[in-house]
């Protein structure tokens, strides 16, 4: 303590390091307690402190509080050496002697010789002289202050009463106000059982209306079944008609037959008579002349008797013909008459329902227009309601801001001089800076000595890129006026609330120069407060706090971050208007937004995270979440709205600052961070790109590096999960166009250079997408390819995949560290079972028991997803979940002998089997001819088994191992290389396909 309490004689024997030294230790106290300005003055005429070093100290822009300005001047008083030290010592003396006996641990005693060296008497006089007469200035100055303050006080008093009788009018209006409200709900309610009552109507009428069509329905089934006995009895009478025709033209027939026989036996007897007569030779000669010709004309007769015959035949077919060509007319025209009147009864049934169904149309459209007429009425009369409350809460905000202007004119001729001491010793109250409770008890100091100036200007500095902490500030009055009114009418509050919320918002919407919009304080008024007005707490910000209230803290003095809200706006070129930064793991943010623009208007500023984008146009139309999306996605998206949209945001100030900073720190580039699967081999031919091969698991953490259409990833150590190289990667679209010109090239190759070698490094795997299950990764945005008028028919994660391939050049995936020992599966499943037999002998490896069901087991089982392979499902054989599982829980790798199909119902029961893949050939079958014999299969077998398993390996959902063809010779070290490729495959990291979001 010697050392740190020396006498005057010792402080000047001392050197310059031993001097400062001491003034060092008690630094904090200095910089705490010393004014500059009292100082300056005396270190000038000590010589140790020139007038631009006064003018830095005193009136430098970058000091914006004491303990920089004295910090400063120690700073430079060291840079004068012991002189330096000396004369501040001298100076502490005179203006903050206590601060001198910290230091010294002696009284100040002023002796002019112990200092004549550094200073004459006359000038230390003249520094005194000033220095009292600077103190008599302000003491005047204070009374004239006090003075003027007292006559404002009695035109307050004066002004309190017209207040109080406004205040009083207010009430009256609140009154009013709310009984507005009260006959609004009542008329609400009377609508809703209107309402009630019309529906259950509609729902009678409803009721009536079934039950007459079924009526309907029923009498149009009898007159149908009516119709037909009608038909079937005019058929019954037209057959019975033609029946009895039918044998009258009979009787007529046999009638004219019995006439000709008639006549023919008078000719017969006729004939005999002439037959009988003699006759003379000149008469025979006459008579056989006229015989003859008689014969010649019986002849002809005879013809001509036969042709009528025949005629008389061809004429009595036709008749016949004829006849039955009538009766099927008669009965056709008959069928059709019948059809004719069921049709006309028919047709005058409907037209008597239409006439009906008119009448019932015509009266539910007059019902409707009555409905509409009175909810118009209704309405009407709510909006006229509505327009009073909005006049009479504009009224009452109008008395307010009055009321707080005139509250305001003392305090804002005293705000000037708020960082000065008051005459009674007290620090005037000043607003604090929201910070954190951890942080309170060790910045406190630093708060209370800063002066209200400083304070302000940082506060404002603050307020340009912060939102209020209740809600974002409104665009205009009638927005807030409207938002107001509405929850008055959802949730009704009590009065003082709702005042508060009119008092807060309402400074904030009215433009008036306030320090923080944040009020996280209320003023209460704890002398003379206004009539009715005692449990209405009154809210101002700090600097226009009346002299006789006192501060109490309202809420914590923290930023609302998790309140989510939606701002429409006319966003034209959006992405012009602002800037964003981050990705899929930290969110999106907007990171500049331009002076003057839309955005700017709507109050959106740095460190606002965007939740949801909502734009609707003729072109394209979408509404997307853009919480999870990556930067690229986000940036392509945004692009596109160029118009009318809706924003919705939240402010999320820690989560900016944190990305901000890494990205200045060069943590990270951006804020994505996913990982992938790559399914193509890629060499990095250009500078900077990674060189990747087929199955490579990359991390993935920037979507848009350096502004171009590429992305940053890093090789993953596949035991460790540690990143590892790194470089720029195609983005999706892009490695996609490389996966199909790949492809392409495999395919114009000959047969012989396209049979690859078990050992020949993979250069593709073939995955294939479901449009409809898109992965999020589609999405990459490539401005020349996009297509606007796509984006509404396509999947709503992938919103600009424009290509109409399905092939999958990047798989998302997702890590999964085991614990247990996994399973194991080989392929091709024949040498499976041979490595199994051998393996099964080891103590870490068993099979996989085999279960028998019974039919109702069975359902039940597979209803709970515990069923994974069906072995012999005619004998109810199956491998099920808890076979598996009673396995792994005694630490031994159950060995599978299943379909690679069942990866995925495996996967399901977070099951992550391992996938070893023995390539066979000609060549190294013939290794395993004896064991395939002992299995029944030949060499051709197993070759064709061999080329339908390899191609399933491609739908796996995880990576496999493949051994080399030629590190195996038999079966003995086929199994120690499968031991060994499964030990390696425990240690690492399994890679999941990860399922679109």
């Amino acid at each position: 303590m010697a050392d740190l309490c020396p006498t005057y004689c010792e402080l000047t024997s001392l050197d310059e390091e031993n001097l400062w030294e001491i003034m060092e230790n008690h630094r904090f106290k200095i910089v705490r307690n010393v004014c500059p300005s009292r100082l300056t003055p005396y270190l000038r005429q000590a010589k140790v402190l020139d007038q631009l070093d006064e003018e830095e100290v005193l009136h430098s822009p970058k000091f914006t509080n004491n303990a920089m300005r004295v910090g400063y001047l120690l700073d430079v008083l060291k840079t004068r050496g012991k002189a330096g030290a000396i004369a501040f010592l001298e100076s502490l003396k005179f203006h903050n002697p206590d601060i001198y006996t910290l230091i010294t641990g002696q009284e100040p005693s002023v002796d002019s010789g112990s200092f004549h060296g550094l200073i004459d008497t006359s000038k230390l006089t003249e520094c005194l002289a000033g220095a009292i007469n600077s103190l008599q200035q302000e003491l005047s100055q204070e009374k004239l202050r006090s003075r003027a303050l007292q006559l404002h006080c009695h035109k307050l008093k004066e002004q309190l009463h017209k207040l109080g009788a406004q205040n009083k009018s207010l009430r009256d209006m609140e009154a009013e106000h709310n009984r507005m409200k009260r006959e609004v709900s009542t008329q609400f309610h009377q609508v809703l059982k209107l309402k009630d009552e019309m529906y259950n109507l509609s729902m009678r009428y409803t009721s009536a209306l079934q039950d007459k069509g079924l009526a309907i329905t029923r009498c149009q089934s009898l007159q149908e079944e009516l119709y037909l006995m009608k038909q079937e009895l005019q058929r019954v009478q037209m057959t019975s008609s033609c029946e009895r025709e039918s044998r009258e033209r009979f009787l007529k027939t046999s009638n004219n037959l019995e006439l000709q026989e008639g006549e023919v036996n008078r000719l017969k007897e006729e004939n005999e008579k002439l037959r009988s007569l003699t006759f003379s030779q000149a008469e025979k000669d006459i008579l056989e002349q006229n015989l003859d010709e008689a014969l010649d004309s019986k002849q002809e007769l005879v013809d001509r008797i036969h042709s009528l015959r025949e005629r008389a035949v061809t004429a009595e077919k036709q008749r016949k013909q004829y006849l039955e060509e009538k009766e099927q007319t008669l009965f056709q025209f008959q069928k059709i008459k019948v059809d004719f009147e069921l049709y006309k009864e028919k047709m005058n049934a409907l037209q008597s329902q239409v006439v009906e169904l008119q009448k019932e149309r015509d009266q539910a459209y007059s019902a409707r227009d009555l409905a509409q007429t009175d909810i118009s009425h209704s309405l009407t009369e709510k909006d006229s309601l509505r327009r009073k409350v909005f006049e009479l809460t504009d009224e009452v905000c109008e008395l307010r801001k009055q009321l707080q202007k005139v509250q305001a004119e003392p305090i804002s001729e005293t705000k000037e001089n708020a960082g000065e001491p008051s005459k009674w010793g007290k620090q005037r109250l000043i607003r604090m800076h929201a910070i954190n409770p951890q942080e309170d008890s060790d910045f406190s100091f630093v708060s209370s000595t800063e002066h209200w100036p400083d304070l302000r200007t940082a506060s404002n500095q603050g307020l340009m890129g912060s939102f209020c902490s209740s809600s974002p500030v409104p665009p205009c009055k009638q927005s807030l006026y409207k938002r107001v009114t509405e929850d008055f009418q959802e949730d009704p509050i009590s009065l003082s609330s709702s005042q508060e919320f009119l008092d807060k918002d309402f400074v904030i919407s009215s433009g008036e120069k306030i320090d923080d919009i944040e009020l996280d304080y209320e003023v209460v008024d704890m002398g003379v407060g206004l009539p009715g007005m005692e449990s209405v707490p009154k809210v101002f910000p700090p600097s226009l706090c009346p002299p006789e209230s006192v501060l109490v803290r309202r809420r914590p003095a923290r930023r609302i971050l998790s309140q989510v809200t939606t701002l429409a706006f006319q966003g034209d070129s959006l992405l012009d208007q602002i800037s964003i930064i981050g990705g899929n793991h930290t969110g999106i943010f907007i990171h500049r937004v331009t002076t003057g623009s839309t955005a700017d208007e709507m109050v959106l500023r740095s460190g606002t995270q965007i939740m949801m984008v909502d734009y609707d146009s003729k072109e394209i139309t979408f509404k997307v979440i853009l919480e999870d999306t990556t930067l690229e996605q986000a940036i392509g998206l945004l692009k596109r709205v160029d118009g009318f949209c809706c924003l919705s945001v939240k402010v999320n100030m820690e989560g900016y600052k944190k990305l901000v900073q890494d990205i200045e720190n060069k943590v990270t580039t951006s804020g994505d961070s996913f990982y992938i699967r790559v399914n193509l081999a890629m060499e990095g031919k250009a500078g900077g790109e990674l060189q990747v091969q087929c199955n490579d698991i990359l991390h993935v953490t920037d979507t848009m590096y350096q502004g171009q259409s590429c992305w940053h990833a890093h090789r993953v150590n596949l035991y460790s999960m540690k990143d590892t190289d790194h470089g720029t990667i195609p983005n999706y679209s892009q490695a996609q166009q490389q996966l199909i010109t790949l492809i392409q090239d495999m395919t114009q190759q000959s047969t012989v250079t396209r049979k690859s070698s078990g050992g020949q490094q993979k250069l593709v795997r073939i995955v294939s997408m479901d449009k409809t299950k898109a992965n999020p990764l589609c999405s990459s945005f490539d401005g020349s390819q996009a297509e606007p008028s796509k984006l509404e028919d396509s999947p709503m994660v992938c919103f600009w995949a424009e290509s109409c391939f399905t092939l999958v050049p990047y798989t998302l995936v997702k890590p999964y560290k085991p614990i247990k020992p996994r399973p194991v599966l080989f392929v091709p499943m024949v040498v499976g079972r041979i490595l199994s037999e051998k393996l099964s002998l080891l103590k870490d490896f068993e099979k996989c028991p085999i279960e028998y069901l019974s039919q109702e087991e069975y359902e039940a089982r597979r209803q709970r997803g515990d069923i994974i392979h069906e072995e012999e499902p005619s004998h109810h054989n199956y491998i099920t979940y808890q076979a598996v599982e009673s396995l792994m829980q005694k630490n031994i790798h159950c060995l599978l002998d299943i379909r690679l199909n069942c990866v995925q119902a495996l996967h399901r029961t977070e099951i992550f089997p391992i996938i070893v893949h023995i390539p066979v050939t000609e060549k190294n079958a013939k290794k395993l001819k004896k064991a395939l014999q002992r299995l029944g299969t030949t060499e051709e077998q197993i070759l064709e088994t061999v080329k339908c398993e390899e191609a399933d390996l491609e739908k796996v959902p995880c990576l496999y191992t493949s051994l080399a063809p030629d590190c195996w010779s038999d079966v003995d070290s086929l199994g120690n290389c499968a031991r060994l490729a499964i030990t390696d495959e425990q240690k690492k990291f399994v890679w999941i396909e990860q399922s679109p979001r």
